[in-house]
């Protein structure tokens, strides 16, 4: 490491403590209509979202569009206000203890868009260069043409380049190496593969893994594909209209589904198996509408395994099995809803 290199924020809470804490997160967005713009209806993007990002670990996070994954992502790096909750930082309250400039140092977010990401009037060693230069850290030039070797890109050939001559994976490492120029401890990955090549998806994601190590990094990557996610992540967290319904272990998710939604989602992952193919769509209708979702279990409107309870009470997250790791919020394992054997085995 340089003497021009800035340095990680040093590790306060210990590897016990989580690097994030999200608690009771919302954020609603009001729809105005009208010549004097009046509220008439609200969007509840996220309604009270609950997780933490374990130190070094890779948490993935899925659901379909609309659920509210780069909702979450944003209000995470502060670029929208969150409207209630909380957010700790190595045990240090947003607001309260760290400010959210001194986060932000810690906190990097890499885009699915890799050219709307970049300034096009500026070349792609300035780019990398402009938070060094900002903080005020020495040779930051000398910082952002190292960070362009470490991601692949040979400076002699690239540095002096524009975003509209570079292809979008090449785009894509500037990005990461960007967001790395501050020594994040951190990185939000926003569907930051989705729109490259399947070779090139490959060589970013090992990329992103040797970086991990590197640098010891901790990521949270959404994604829609459900391949890749399994290949980067250690825990999973599944979202659907604005809630956590599930979270766990990589492995335990893939391995057996505890609630009935994302068994349907990972049940409509293409399969290479002639003989396994997809007769019936594995889940049918649109999600509700999120200015007036369902009451009790917001997908009991399109669960198959619905009951009277699923309408009336919300379920919480609650230990699935025996892996106190495991949670789902879904009433079908609640004795209270009529829960039964044969239910938990059709769903895994």
């Amino acid at each position: 490491m340089s003497k021009t290199e800035p340095k990680q924020q040093p590790d306060r809470g210990g590897p016990a403590q989580p690097l994030v804490i999200v608690k009771d997160l919302k954020k609603h967005f009001p729809i105005r209509s009208g010549l004097l713009g009046r509220q008439t209806a609200t969007v509840r993007a996220v309604d009270g979202v609950s997780f933490s990002v374990r130190k070094g670990e890779t948490l993935g996070i899925v659901g379909e569009s609309g659920c509210g994954k780069s909702t979450t992502a944003r209000l995470l790096i502060g670029l929208i206000e969150h409207d209630e909750g909380r957010i700790v930082f190595d045990g240090e309250a947003l607001g309260d203890d760290i400010s959210l400039k001194d986060m932000r140092k810690s906190m990097q977010m890499v885009f699915q868009d890799s050219y709307a990401s970049l300034n096009p009037r500026l070349t792609i060693e300035d780019s990398v260069a402009f938070g060094a230069k900002v903080q005020g850290l020495s040779d930051p030039a000398g910082r952002a043409r190292d960070l362009l070797a470490r991601v692949g890109l040979d400076p002699a050939r690239f540095a002096r380049r524009f975003p509209h001559e570079l292809s979008g994976g090449q785009r894509q490492r500037v990005n990461i190496a960007r967001a790395l120029a501050m020594a994040p401890r951190i990185v939000i990955l926003d569907e930051a593969v989705s729109a490259l090549d399947k070779s090139v998806e490959a060589q970013v994601l090992n990329l992103l893994a040797d970086l991990k190590q590197e640098f010891g990094l901790t990521y949270v990557f959404i994604s829609h594909d459900l391949n890749v996610v399994r290949f980067i992540s250690d825990r999973v967290l599944v979202m659907y209209l604005g809630e956590v319904i599930e979270i766990g272990p990589a492995e335990a998710i893939y391995a057996s589904q505890a609630h009935p939604y994302t068994a349907s989602l990972f049940s409509a992952m293409p399969s290479m198996d002639p003989d396994h193919r997809t007769v019936e769509p594995p889940l049918s209708g649109d999600p509700p509408n999120p200015v007036d979702p369902p009451s009790g279990c917001r997908f009991h409107t399109r669960c198959r395994f619905a009951e009277p309870v699923c309408s009336q009470q919300k379920p919480v997250l609650a230990p699935f099995g025996a892996d106190a790791d495991h949670l789902a919020a879904c009433h079908i394992h609640d004795q209270a809803s009529g829960h039964s054997l044969a239910k938990e085995d059709a769903i895994s």
